[in-house]
């Protein structure tokens, strides 16, 4: 996709990568729509605040409503809680389902009409390796992401002949509020990461692996994959 040009709604683009891949949207010459929960505490100069919570489908009916000129759509927002899915509070584990699955369905449901309308263009879900490794400690995370992979790559399919295209980023631990409570384990730099995502969605790649660990476990899943249909 050209992101020159092109009109982004970016969830969760107050912090984090969401942040940076809004900035760097602007510098590749693209107009933004930051859509968060809270517009009146952003304070990023050139984007249009979007009031949007992805837990609220009246707010995003509403945000729908406004960017109507959208071609890329960035389902960024998501939370981490670190829930077990057996011992775990159980409305935790819905609410990080809410939150990182149906929150990104519901979007892309209110955007794929609007982008199609525009000619065509891009949708982007931030996932993560959690999508492949799933660490009881993080259950609930774990199959949050998991589901999303599997919209992503079901969405793909659904809208390619709406000329809208579907990527995934993966990645693993990234130098953001969400790992901050992590202090020793090795981060990725989230402006990296943001680069590293628009190059690949310039080229309309379906997977975006943006660090090591990512790419091993990615190699890894496949291997067994292959392994297991052979047998």
């Amino acid at each position: 996709m050209e992101l020159n040009g092109a009109i982004a709604v970016i969830t969760g683009a107050n912090r984090g990568l969401g942040r940076h891949l809004a900035t760097q949207l602007l510098e590749r010459g693209a107009s933004v729509y930051a859509a968060v929960r809270r517009p009146d505490e952003l304070d990023l100069p050139g984007i249009t605040p979007l009031r949007l919570d992805v837990t609220d489908h009246e707010s995003i009916r509403a945000a729908a409503q406004i960017a109507t000129n959208a071609n890329l759509l960035i389902n960024n927002a998501g939370i981490s809680t670190g829930t077990p899915l057996i011992a775990g509070d159980i409305d935790t584990v819905r609410r990080e389902l809410e939150t990182n699955f149906y929150g990104p369905l519901a979007v892309t449901r209110a955007f794929a009409p609007i982008i199609e309308a525009n000619g065509g263009g891009a949708i982007l879900n931030i996932l993560s390796v959690i999508s492949w490794m799933h660490p009881a400690r993080a259950g609930a995370y774990a199959a949050a992401k998991a589901a999303a992979w599997a919209l992503t790559n079901a969405a793909r399919e659904e809208l390619q002949p709406r000329g809208i295209s579907v990527s995934a980023l993966h990645v693993g631990f990234m130098d953001t509020d969400m790992t901050a409570g992590m202090p020793g384990v090795p981060k990725a730099d989230p402006a990296d990461v943001a680069a590293q995502a628009l190059d690949g969605l310039a080229k309309s790649q379906p997977e975006i692996l943006a660090d090591d660990l990512t790419r091993q476990v990615r190699q890894g899943l496949a291997h067994r994959v292959h392994h297991q249909a052979s047998l």
